[in-house]
């Protein structure tokens, strides 16, 4: 039988290095740590926590990502936005293909759930497929009797 629920503990010391790529920093020494906290069988979603100190640089979204900030504070701007603080319990999204210049003020940590955009016409046929188990496992009589 399948768990319903998983819980880890992550101590902010567990994170792996995740170097920011050098090209990408602007100003700074910006030190990134990330962990990967849990992943879909399909590997096109994902949850990390992400940290890092100091700096200003470039960030490039290659896929869907929202995040909220748990610690610290950064400044981020975009093309056609102003610069814009966020800080503890701000949730922001960034679309695949976004860039967006982060200054981190020290430090900042992040819960980011990442994840693959699919075509429209392929996320179609998966809600298509998604409906068709659901009503397939409601019609099925119930085990916990």
């Amino acid at each position: 039988m399948l768990s319903l629920a998983e819980a880890e503990y992550c101590n902010v010391d567990d994170l792996n290095p995740a170097p920011i790529e050098p090209t990408w920093i602007i100003e700074g020494d910006p030190e990134a740590r990330a962990r990967l906290l849990w992943r879909s069988a399909c590997k096109t979603s994902s949850t990390v926590i992400w940290s890092c100190t100091g700096g200003k640089f470039n960030w490039y979204y290659d896929l869907d990502e929202t995040i909220i900030i748990l610690e610290g504070s950064v400044v981020l701007e975009s093309e056609g936005m102003p610069p814009k603080r966020y800080g503890i319990g701000d949730v922001i999204y960034f679309r695949t293909g976004a860039r967006a210049k982060w200054h981190v003020e020290g430090y900042v940590r992040k819960l980011a759930f990442l994840r693959l955009n699919n075509p429209f016409p392929f996320g179609i046929a998966i809600r298509a497929v998604n409906k068709l188990k659901k009503v397939a496992r409601t019609s099925q009589p119930s085990r916990l009797t």
